[in-house]
Formats: structure tokens, sequence, C-alpha cells
């Protein structure tokens, strides 16, 4: 099953951008997944093709109106599909996403990825067509693309067989609740900082160990709700 995902834009010349390259460029040129873009400003009204209006109420800025949007969103070709594509909003108001998440997308059949401009989207058509808004972090972009562009990479990257080694997944922060313990490699010294003697010890256990124990440094030490028993410690140790 090819992973599908619409992306419904103002502007379709973002994409697919960096999604083009690296890792979610080969395996968008070997189909492991399929990316198409959607032009909104094709559903617009009147001579204009106007997608927005004044917000109602009184306020500032645009909203993009429903039926515009829903237009966009019938367009697809998904009537029927079994399982079918869940359809995402992009909103710094939406549920953060996470690996929990991404891992979820990824295992699915694709996704419709709205990316919102203006001020929002009419909430009305966000309950009709059944959006569910996602957040990449607690701050305001100009606009739902950026946000895609950083919810495919992570989706397109667990894919079957993108990375090469589907072990390289496994071992990264988030995947067992941690943040990922140091790297090295070579030189053995450099700038006078040498590679930690556990990890050139060919010990598999003790290096098993230790990376365990970094990661859980690290996490108690820049993040520590990922780790609430430890947090709650250490804000009561300060």
């Amino acid at each position: 099953m090819t992973f599908r995902a619409s992306v419904i834009t103002l502007y379709p010349e973002m994409f697919p951008g960096p999604l083009g390259v690296s890792l979610a460029g080969r395996a968008l040129e070997t189909g492991a997944w399929s990316l198409e873009t959607v032009a909104l400003r094709e559903f617009g009204t009147g001579k204009h093709r106007q997608v927005d209006d004044t917000p109602a109420g009184g306020g500032a800025g645009m909203v993009l109106r429903p039926d515009v949007l829903a237009a966009a969103i019938d367009s697809l070709s998904d009537a029927g599909e079994e399982p079918a594509r869940p359809r995402l909003l992009m909103s710094p108001r939406g549920r953060p996403l996470d690996q929990a998440l991404v891992r979820d997308l990824a295992a699915g059949p694709g996704a419709v990825i709205v990316c919102g401009r203006f001020e929002g989207v009419d909430e009305r058509v966000i309950a009709a067509r059944g959006l569910t808004e996602i957040s990449i972090g607690d701050y305001v972009l100009s606009g739902g693309e950026p946000a895609a562009i950083v919810l495919l990479d992570a989706v397109v990257r667990l894919l079957p067989g993108v990375m090469g080694n589907d072990q390289s997944g496994t071992h990264e922060s988030f995947e067992a609740g941690l943040l990922e313990h140091p790297h090295y490699t070579r030189p053995a010294e450099w700038e006078g900082r040498a590679i930690p003697d556990v990890l050139t010890s060919g010990d598999h256990g003790r290096v098993e160990r230790w990376r365990r124990e970094q990661a859980e440094r690290l996490t108690a030490e820049r993040r520590p709700d990922l780790m609430p028993d430890m947090g709650t410690a250490l804000i009561c140790k300060d």
C-alpha cells in the first residue's frame, strides 16, 4: 500500500520543497509514497476566485470560507476507499504532533492535509468534513505549509524501506519515551575530548546500559515532562 498525501494549499508551488530531496525525495521517486497538491484558489468564488472573507462578529484579518474549503476537500477521489485517509488541518490550536501520532500515520493509507492561512478556518467546515487539528508547536506560522512539510517528513521516513535500515528509527528521541543518548565517532580524541571508554570497550551490555543512563540523564535535564516521576523529584530537590 502506497502512502498517499494530498495537500490543500493556496501555495502549491511550496511542494514538494524539502520533501523532494534526501530520504523523502528518494522515496517519492521510487513510489514509496505519493504527493499531490490541490490549489485552493481554483475553488474560489467570483471573478477573483475569493477564498476568504471577513470574520463574523468583526475583528482583524480574514477567515477561509467553508464552502470553498469543502469544495477542495470534496474534489479528492477518496470516496469508498477503505481505510479512509485521515483529514488533518495544520493549526496552532491542534493536538501536538508527537512520535506516537507520526507512527500511527505512517502505518495508515496516507492523509489529506489542509494548510490554513490568514486568521484561520471557518469552524463549520472543520466539523462538517471531520478535520483533525494538528500543531507542530506553541507558535504561529504565516500558514500551514511549513507545518505540513514537517509532518510529512516525520511520517515518510518511517515508511517501510525508506531509511534502508529499519532499526534506524527505533533508537531515536521519543521512541522509548526518552531523548536520544549522545553519539560519538572517529577520531578517538578531538580537541582534547575523548570518546567515553565504555563505547570502545567492546562490552555491548555496558554500552547499552550507558546509553540508557545517558538518555535518562538528558531527558531529566532537558525534558523532565517526559519523565514525570523524575521531574517531580527534581522540582522537590530544588
